[in-house]
């Protein structure tokens, strides 16, 4: 899989943001705000996630099951609680050659998920689980 874009620096509306510098609250909802992104790790698809009005997001693992959530500021991280998983997930972003970088907990040790390419793909969320 390559990676998405050839990016050095954005300008988003209330300012230039430069390669790698973290992105404040408002940036980070201009830049994915009604936008769904596929995220990849080692160079293999990751996960998606649709970014909603009002800070809500839909995730997925890219296996049809979807978690609603949204997202909040926490000084130079983007928080994500989702409905299912109580444990807010923190994530620093910022804009790179490839696009959006996202590193867990702002650990540079952590997971880092870049910004893939167009996968020509909808986002699939199946139905609820129904069952004895």
């Amino acid at each position: 899989m390559q990676i998405f874009g050839s990016i050095l620096i954005v300008v988003l509306s209330g300012g230039l943001v430069q390669a790698g510098a973290p992105l404040t609250a408002d940036q980070f909802d201009r830049y994915t705000q009604g936008r769904t992104l596929f995220y990849g790790f080692d160079g293999v698809p990751y996960g998606v996630e649709r970014y909603l009005p009002g800070r809500r997001v839909i995730w997925s693992f890219l296996d049809g099951q979807c978690q609603d959530g949204e997202w909040y500021p926490q000084a130079d991280q983007i928080c994500f609680v989702y409905d299912e998983i109580g444990t807010p997930q923190c994530w620093q972003f910022s804009v790179g050659d490839s696009g959006l970088i996202a590193q867990f907990d702002g650990d540079p040790e952590a997971t880092e998920l870049y910004e893939a390419e167009e996968l020509g793909e909808e986002m699939l969320c199946l139905g609820p689980k129904i069952g004895v």
